[in-house]
Formats: C-alpha cells, structure tokens, sequence
C-alpha cells in the first residue's frame, strides 16, 4: 500500500463494523445521493492514521452494486506529499439510516455513522462505533463559525471529549 494513506486503511480496523456509541443515534431520512461528493474535514478526534494531515477531505461516489465508493486525501506537510486512500461503504441497514460501515483494507469495515447532518446537506457529525472516533465535515473548507459551535455543543452533548478536537487547516 505503499504512501497511499495507510492510516485510513486503520480506521476500518479500530472503528468498529457498522455500530454506533451507546446513546447515539444516526441519521434517519438519509439520501445518499445528496450526500455524494467532496466532503472537507474541518476538525477531528485525533487519530494516529491522520496525525500531521492537514488540507482533508472525503469525496464519495456512486458504488456499481449499491453502497459508496470513498476517497481519503490529505497533505503531509513533513514529508511534502499527499496521501489518498481508496474504500468502500455499504449500509449496515436500511439505506435511509446513515449507519454505514466502510473499509479501506480487505474485507475489514469501520463504523461509519452520520449523527447530525443539516437540511441541505452542508455540515455534517460523524462519529465511529465508539467515542474515539468523530469528524465534523463541511462542503465549505471553513465553514461558518457557529455552524462548527453548534457541532461541536452537538458531539459534546453525545458525551464525546470535544477538547481534545483538532482543527484541520485548509
């Protein structure tokens, strides 16, 4: 796999397959469609596979036979390059539920789950199966500031650490 964002490949690993943290609830009324194309990552629960990244983004697409083709990118300043990961995503049930499970590595799948997501599908929580794993994501690379508080008071009220949140430079 070479430089081609290992790291990402982990996440299947150590997120779970397709579960939620205890008390968290997915997306209902999801469209995946409306949910396809290039995601930015604003801030995050630091992680080993995206230490040091900056510039991240998560672009989807249609998969043939169902589900989400999913591509990671990010700049690692230190070593002036950037890393891609290719995966997969399928519905770990109904595909109006936002419970997903993705994997970048084999036949190995994370958790992958929309917790908030706005009526235009613009700003999005997504946590993995535990509370070690969150991302806020936007279409825009900065986003309105209390869009981010709101998702941020969001994830803390679903008991995740939100001091310990890295805000992604873009």
């Amino acid at each position: 796999m070479n430089v081609r964002f290992t790291f990402f490949a982990l996440l299947a690993l150590l997120a779970g397959c397709g579960q939620v943290p205890d008390g968290v609830e997915p997306v209902t009324g999801f469209d995946a469609e409306r949910y396809l194309g290039t995601w930015y990552e604003v801030a995050r629960l630091e992680n080993s596979f995206e230490r040091g990244l900056t510039k991240i983004t998560a672009t989807y697409g249609p998969r043939e036979g169902g589900g989400l083709e999913v591509v990671n990118r990010g700049y690692d300043a230190a070593k002036g390059e950037w890393r891609e990961a290719h995966g997969r995503a399928k519905f770990a049930g109904p595909t109006d539920v936002a419970m997903l499970k993705v994997s970048f590595f084999g036949p190995f799948y994370g958790g992958y789950n929309v917790v908030d997501l706005d009526p235009t599908y613009s700003h999005a929580l997504v946590v993995g199966a535990n509370r070690s794993y969150l991302w806020i994501l936007s279409r825009q690379p900065a986003p309105p500031r209390e869009v981010v508080a709101r998702l941020v008071a969001r994830a803390a009220d679903l008991g995740f650490d939100t001091s310990k949140l890295v805000y992604v430079e873009h």
